[in-house]
Parts: structure tokens; sequence; C-alpha cells
């Protein structure tokens, strides 16, 4: 686009069972804790050089656990001359949300604005090796540290057709999305891989569009798992917004709000809530990120954000937060101890990555293992956000230094590409 740890009362053992059961909460006092009770983000745009700003980062230290970068990993930021890539500014935002257990978004390996000149005058065959390979490069440096990769930014048009937009990579092909998917599966395959845009935030010709091209990647195998929308919205809310979150989530895929800012007026706080209460009411619809910070960080002229130039929390704020409590704590997977997991496998012939994430019962973690079973004949390969003991039967997974502190109701996600067929049982979880 243009450019803590809280204590939960909320879970109970029932005696019976030995499930655990989700009660009552205390409310959580920070977008990101309440978020994270329901299982999601609650993230925020920001730059490296926003670093320096104490009053700034008090706020997102404090408020918000995913960060994506506004512009700094964006194709002219980090190749500005073909093939010299810079990453400086990059590693610098991704290093700090390490350092405070914040999940990164990847925002965008491929767009058609804000190319680098060079880019800018290729065309054909050259223009497409030159995209690909800075798909490869860039997700490859992140392997492992990116939750979920934008791969491919604002490529339908606008206006009623629901057709692709004219652009130089359009030029290349049709199929330039499906490779640039393609591509950063190969080179990370642990990062969910997202397609985003604007002007999609109810059922319209654009967003069906795009839910066509989803619906046909996912017979064909291409691999996607999430839909962007970006809700750069006004005065109004789209009566279709929740449907249309749903409508994504029912074709397999993950939806996440990725770029929320509202004008600010009369209904603004009304609008968030709504938002928030969309989101919420979707399974798949896993985390929002807000486009700034202060009203004075945003990139449009009309207030649209949750905090004022001040710092101060604004009405839409407060309706955030009480969406997000309401919503309540979601509850945690069955484990051993004080934790639970859960996995999710992306499979082909021959070889699958697992996705398995990590929930904080009702006490804070300081460090996890979780126990997989991979099924006879198969091996694991490689790993992510986790390292693992052994490569086939009984596999064991522990975290690694910045992910092993998770809030109570809190949770990560780790990952890891096996051989043969992937693990379908329960993973077990033990804290510690």
């Amino acid at each position: 686009m243009r450019i803590p740890i809280r204590v939960l009362t909320a879970l109970f053992l029932a005696a019976a069972s030995g499930a655990v059961a989700a009660g009552p909460a205390e409310a959580a006092t920070t977008l990101g804790a309440s978020a994270a009770q329901t299982g999601r983000y609650f993230g925020v745009a920001t730059a490296a050089f926003k670093f320096s700003d104490t009053p700034y980062m008090t706020i997102v230290n404090r408020e918000f656990n995913s960060l994506v970068a506004e512009n700094d990993m964006k194709w002219d930021a980090t190749e500005p001359q073909q093939g010299r890539f810079t990453f400086t500014n990059a590693d610098r935002l991704v290093s700090h949300a390490q350092s405070r257990g914040m999940t990164v978004r990847g925002h965008t390996l491929l767009w058609h604005a804000q190319q680098p000149s060079w880019a800018q005058g290729l065309s054909g065959a050259a223009l497409r090796n030159a995209a690909i390979n800075h798909v490869t490069q860039v997700a490859t440096h992140f392997r492992g540290k990116i939750h979920s990769w934008d791969v491919v930014n604002e490529a339908f048009a606008d206006g009623g057709s629901g057709a692709r937009r004219d652009s130089n990579l359009q030029r290349t092909g049709n199929d330039w999305i499906e490779a640039a998917f393609r591509a950063a599966r190969a080179a990370d395959p642990g990062a969910k891989l997202c397609y985003n845009d604007y002007n999609t935030d109810g059922v319209n010709a654009k967003s069906t569009g795009i839910y066509n091209m989803v619906r046909d990647f996912k017979a064909r195998g291409v691999p996607i798992d999430c839909v962007g929308l970006q809700s750069h919205l006004g005065t109004g809310l789209d009566s279709t917004y929740q449907q249309n979150i749903q409508r994504f989530a029912d074709l397999g895929v993950d939806v996440q709000i990725t770029e929320l800012d509202v004008q600010q007026g009369g209904n603004q706080a009304n609008i968030y809530g709504a938002v928030t209460r969309a989101c919420l009411a979707v399974t798949r619809c896993t985390g929002i990120t807000v486009w700034g910070v202060r009203d004075s960080d945003s990139w449009r002229d009309d207030n649209p954000l949750l905090f004022d130039a001040g710092g101060n929390k604004k009405a839409a704020y407060t309706a955030v937060l009480n969406a997000l409590n309401a919503g309540g704590p979601t509850t945690p997977p069955p484990g051993t101890g004080a934790c639970g997991a859960q996995v999710t496998l992306n499979s082909w012939t021959g070889g699958y990555t697992a996705t398995v994430r990590v929930t904080a019962g009702a006490a804070a973690l300081n460090g996890w293992t979780v126990g997989v079973t991979v099924p006879s004949g198969g091996a694991v390969t490689s790993a992510w956000n986790a390292t693992n003991t052994g490569t086939s039967g009984q596999v064991t997974f522990r975290n690694v230094g910045y992910n092993g502190q998770v809030p109570a109701g809190g949770s990560i996600e780790f990952g890891f590409q096996g051989t043969g067929t992937g693990p379908t049982a329960t993973p077990t979880c033990t804290a510690g």
C-alpha cells in the first residue's frame, strides 16, 4: 500500500472429561493481548526510521503483537539495483519483532507500484525472470521469520470488470501471479502466502474476480493460504463485509484484514468495531493490522487511526478493544501440561509442510516442547521457528530463543517440512 504478560482467570478443567473449557476472562487492556485471547493477532504497519521515536514506539510495544513493514520490504527498498539486495531496515524490523515475541507480516514481494527504476525499464521474459528471482531471494532471506507474505499486491483492476489490472507484470503473461506464489512456497514453505488488495471489502466485481482466482488456484494446487482485505474505509461499511470474509474462508484460505484505517467522523468508532466483530465471527479470519499508529503517521489526511497525533486513545480504539474482549478467549487445544498444539498440513505427492500452533493455557509459557508422530516411511527434512530432535517416528520440537515466551491464552506458530505423509495425530505440548 502507499505510501505484559497478563493473567487470565478464563480456564477451568472439566472434571469428567479432563478437557479444557473456556470461562469468563479478565478483560485484556491492550489490543494484542485481547486479540491473542481469540487466537488472533492485532498488528500495525511501521518503519525502521520510526524506532527512534520514543512516544511512538511506546505505543507499538504496548499495544500490538504483530508488525508489518510499511515500505521497508518492498521491491524498491530491498533490491534498488538489479541483483544487489539490501535488507538493513527490514532486518531491523524483524529483529525488533522477534525480541518482543511479535509475529511479522511480509509486505510485499511483487506490486506494480514502488518498483525500482531498473525493473520499470524491463519487460517480457527479462522482467518475469527478474521478478521471480526477487521473490526467491527476498523470501529466502527471511525464511522462517515471516508469518504471512503478501506475495502479490493489488493486481486486479477497479471498476465492474473483475479483470486483472494492466501492468508491466501482467504483460509478462497471465500466469505471473501463479508463478510468484510457486516461487514463494519453494523459498519459504513455512510462511502463509497471501494475495492482498483494496476496494474488496464487500461482495463486488473486484472481490469476485479475486475469489474466482483463489478458487482456481485451490483447484489446481497453486499454493495460496490467505487473502488480505486492505479495508481502507470511508464513512460506511459494506453490508456484505462479513459475508465476503466468509466466502473466502469457505474456499479453504485464511482471511486477514491487512491495512485497516477509517475516515474520522461520527461513525468511525462504529465502523472499527464492526470490522473487528466481523473478523471474530469468521474462524478463518486470523488477524487485523492497522495501517499506522497515530493520525499524524497516516498516509491519509482524514485522521483515520486509533490514536490521535498526541498518542491518545480515540473512541475507535475503545470500540476495537471492547469488541475483541467481547469475542472472548478461545479454548486452547488439548495437550499435556499448560499448553496445547494443533497441526495443519499443506500436502503434495511425496511431501508436505506442517504448521503447528502452540497455545498457552491459563498461565504464560516460558519455553515449550511439542511432540509429533511422523508416520512410518516419512521424515522431517527442515524446521523453522523451532529446533527438532529426531526426524522420523516420535519427533520433538522445542522453541528457539525468541518464541519461548507466550502470554497466557496467546499462541505462536512453528513449522516443518517432510517427506512422505504428514502427521495427522494431535501433537502433545509440554510447558518448559
